[in-house]
C-alpha cells in the first residue's frame, strides 16, 4: 500500500478531489495549513500566528493499492498545476498496512482477497 501527501495551493482543491474522486479515490484526509519553501510568492507575508511561513496550503492526503498510486498522482499533477512557480509537492510512501477500526480488518488488497477466498 501507498500513502500519497499532497501539498497544494487551496484554490486548486476543489478540481483536485473532484478529480480523485473521478478516478475512484473516494476517501482522502485535508488539512488546512501555512507552509515555506524555495519559492517566494510576492506579496507573501507571514501570518500572524507564525513568523516562518508565507503562504496558505491544503496537505491531501491518501491511502491507495501500490498499483493505483501513480494514477492518483498522475491526477493531482494534472489537476493542482498553475502557470505560476509554488504550486506544490507530492510525498510517496510505503505503508504496511491499515486496518478498519469498526471491524479490525484489513484493507490490504492481499489480504482482502484472501478473506473473500476464506
Amino acid at each position: 500500500m501507498k500513502e500519497i501527501k499532497a501539498f497544494i495551493k487551496p484554490k486548486r482543491v476543489q478540481k483536485v478531489i473532484e478529480s480523485l474522486s473521478e478516478g475512484g479515490f473516494k476517501s482522502m484526509t485535508l488539512s488546512q495549513g501555512e507552509g515555506t519553501g524555495a519559492f517566494k510568492a510576492k506579496g507573501a507575508s507571514p501570518s500572524l500566528d507564525f513568523r516562518v511561513t508565507d503562504s496558505p496550503v491544503v496537505k491531501l492526503e491518501l491511502v491507495c493499492q501500490n498499483e493505483e498510486a501513480q494514477s492518483a498522482i498522475d491526477i493531482i499533477l494534472e489537476n493542482a498545476k498553475t502557470t505560476e512557480p509554488g504550486d506544490g509537492i507530492i510525498y510517496l510512501s510505503d505503508i504496511e498496512n491499515a486496518f478498519q477500526i469498526k471491524t479490525g480488518k484489513s484493507l490490504k488488497i492481499s489480504d482482502l482477497n484472501k478473506d473473500e477466498n476464506e
